[in-house]
């Protein structure tokens, strides 16, 4: 029998992990879950286990905040020491953020076959820390699980053989289908004095936004216009809350700025917002799977499905684009969209499918 290890570190990797976690556990394959410690405050780690029904996980490396350098490194001291104890016979990762690519290479230097959930995906902007984890990622893995045609396109345009590709769907909206219904019933809207259908939903965190100041006074002050017209919910990331308050930024009545929500609460929110404001891959993603009109303050994306099939639309920090944004979707002329193939809430039976399978080819069965 297999022994599986899956690594989480970071918010987006509790909702994507969390469905196939549960998916090994129904068909009864012995497993581990290793969580980094990567987002370690109560708001963005522990409440996703409770509210994901995600098992407390066996080992907490604990490693914190760091450089980016310093961060990667501490990991995978780590996590090599729980695999040399452990001895997982595959390792599983998922995403792009820097607990991904630090265990992808423990597994690698140590021999251990490992799948990369939600391979493929691609900006073409090495600028960002995440597309660097994700290619360095994708050339290390054994199974590479793609959750558009995009991906797979990347693939093997970069040389992965075909038979290491597979088009499995989107984890994390298995994990919104499954709790959806959940989130809006509890109306949390209420709890901001909002009406569902008649508020902006904001988030920024990428430094390209965050870190510099010009582009998020930019932002900012059209945000405060847009609110002149929506009002504005702003869930904001500790970084990108530090860098307020150092340049005094200012918002106006109209915005309302709230500690990070627990996963049901924004997930209740968004399901119920006019539409959404971010630069995160994850809510392109939610969006999307929502039909909630979204406008990503980027000037690329890696998941390119979120335009061609969704409901997403690229406006960079442009006040001009954004605003324009806002006030097509406030007149309902915005694109309904659909969603992408196989994002249909079941990518993690074919992920554990296809592990299955694998490990029949090697002689050594998930169960």
């Amino acid at each position: 029998m297999i022994k599986v290890c899956s690594v989480v570190g970071a918010r987006p990797n509790f909702m994507k992990m969390t469905p196939i976690v549960h998916e090994l556990a129904r068909r009864g394959v012995e497993q581990f879950l290793v969580h980094t410690g990567q987002h370690y405050d109560a708001r963005m780690s522990d409440v996703f286990f409770d509210e994901l029904n995600l098992p407390k996980p066996d080992v907490f490396l604990g490693v914190g905040s760091d450089s980016h350098a310093k961060q990667t490194a501490a990991i995978m001291v780590a996590f090599e020491a729980t695999c040399l104890e452990f001895r997982p016979d595959l390792v599983i990762v998922s995403g792009d953020v820097n607990s991904t690519l630090a265990a992808a290479i423990v597994a690698a230097k140590l021999m251990i076959p490992l799948a990369h959930v939600e391979a493929g995906l691609r900006s073409f902007d090495r600028a960002m820390p995440e597309e660097v984890n994700r290619v360095l990622t994708d050339r290390v893995s054994d199974l590479l699980f793609a959750s558009e045609e995009s991906g797979v396109t990347h693939l093997r345009n970069e040389g992965v053989p075909e038979a290491r590709i597979h088009l499995v769907g989107n984890c994390m909206v298995d994990s919104l289908f499954k709790h959806v219904d959940v989130a809006v019933s509890r109306s949390p809207w209420n709890e901001f004095g909002l009406e569902p259908g008649s508020y902006a939903l904001v988030t920024l965190h990428r430094p390209s936004n965050v870190d510099e100041i010009e582009a998020l006074r930019t932002l900012m002050a059209t945000i405060n216009r847009v609110a002149e017209h929506l009002p504005v919910l702003f869930p904001v990331h500790p970084r990108t809350r530090a860098r307020l308050a150092q340049e005094a930024i200012a918002t106006t009545p109209g915005v309302r700025l709230t500690d990070p929500l627990p996963y049901l609460t924004f997930l209740g929110l968004m399901a119920k917002a006019k539409c959404v404001l971010t630069d995160s891959g994850g809510i392109q993603e939610e969006t999307t799977a929502l039909g909630v009109p979204c406008l990503t303050l980027r000037e690329n994306t890696e998941r390119p499905a979120t335009i061609t099939c969704g409901t997403n639309r690229l406006v960079g920090n442009d006040p001009a684009q954004i605003e324009a944004g806002v006030a097509e979707i406030r007149a309902g002329h915005w694109p309904t969209g659909s969603r992408p193939p196989f994002w249909d809430g079941h990518a993690a039976v074919r992920v554990v499918d296809v592990l299955d399978a694998w490990g029949a080819e090697r002689g050594t069965p998930l169960t």
